[in-house]
């Protein structure tokens, strides 16, 4: 079966160090339904914007890659039949609601990488 990404964009992370249940809650019970489901492989949550570094080939700065409004605040990989199914997985995201958006792109190649010997 084919995977896609699925990537977060809203005003910022809400996974800061230090933060409360009741602010991730809404996420949190969205990857339940998608393992629930047998649609999610891997998720991550990112940290806020304002622990973020960006380089370029002559510089390193403080922040995300572009200034915008919305950034990528995490990311997670489904596995659907197609395109349109995965559409219909990320349609699901509370992030809709909230105010952000997703991106979702079919996934080329990649995976966990193993170290040897572990």
């Amino acid at each position: 079966m084919a995977q896609y990404a699925v990537l977060i964009y809203a005003n910022d992370s809400a996974h800061a160090p230090g933060a409360m249940a009741a602010d991730t809650a809404s996420c949190d019970r969205h990857a339940d339904e998608l393992v629930a489901a047998d649609s999610m492989r891997v998720a991550y949550a990112l940290a806020p914007r304002d622990t973020a570094r960006s380089l370029r080939a002559d510089s390193t700065t403080e922040g995300p890659f572009h200034d915008s409004p919305q950034v990528v605040a995490g990311f997670y990989v489904v596995e659907a039949p197609d395109l349109d199914a995965a559409l219909a997985i990320a349609g699901t995201n509370p992030v809709l609601r909230e105010g952000g958006g997703v991106e979702v792109r079919p996934v080329h190649s990649g995976g966990v990488v193993e170290r040897a010997g572990a």
